[in-house]
């Protein structure tokens, strides 16, 4: 049966039931310090940029609520799309275990423009009301929509300018990638993006997602 649920309804690649065998017969030590997990370190870098940090986590939610919890404080607020997966989908993981206030906004696609986001970038200093910290973006987006580079260099221009940090879901990062033609750093690094949280079971891993943070300073917190 086939079935258009999600992304991860479906088999995994024959070569990778075939690597996961062959490294079954080997001995390898364990978190993290196998020959495996510092070869996708060391992919990973050369994919977005030598200077990443990545850090290997079990699902989705644990990689927003980790690539949040590295870029937030208690009195910040996210603002996100309405439809975002830390908003609808996350069970309100990413409030419980992070301690911030999502603030949604309604848009017409599932994408956030700089005209949408500056109404709600207000209000920074005062003591009696949440401080916007972080914009969120989910490319490709939840209604399947995509960002274009030029759209998320304008988010992240604006995000910046506030001194404000940009996480991008990447859960279906390949799929813009590929619709795009576009390589993994020029959508995310070039555009800058501060931390990506780097889907592995919708781009066609058995489990598993990568949290990359690009930002220097933040390789320091984490």
């Amino acid at each position: 049966m086939r079935s258009f649920a999600s992304d991860n309804t479906s088999g995994v690649h024959p070569l990778i039931m075939e690597s996961l065998f062959q490294a079954n017969k080997d001995h390898a030590l364990g978190y993290g310090n196998d020959k495996w997990t510092e070869e996708a370190v060391a992919k990973i870098k050369e994919v977005f940029d030598s200077d990443c940090e990545p850090f290997f986590v079990f699902n989705g939610t644990g990689s927003n609520v980790m690539a949040l919890q590295l870029i937030t404080r208690p009195y910040h607020s996210v603002i996100c799309a309405e439809t975002a997966h830390i908003y609808v989908d996350e069970c309100g993981s990413p409030v419980k275990n992070v301690g911030c206030q999502i603030r949604p906004i309604v848009t017409k696609d599932g994408k956030l423009t700089p005209e949408l986001i500056l109404p709600y970038l207000h209000s920074f200093g005062d003591q009696h009301h949440s401080q916007p910290g972080v914009v969120y973006v989910s490319q490709c987006t939840e209604l399947g929509t995509i960002y274009t580079p030029e759209e998320l260099k304008a988010v992240c221009h604006l995000a910046h300018q506030y001194n404000m940090r940009v996480l991008m879901d990447g859960a279906r990062l390949s799929n813009a990638c590929a619709a795009l033609n576009l390589s993994l750093r020029e959508m995310t690094v070039d555009c800058g993006v501060d931390i990506l949280s780097f889907g592995g079971t919708k781009n066609g891993l058995m489990m598993g997602e990568c949290v990359v943070i690009f930002n220097s300073p933040l390789k320091n917190e984490a």
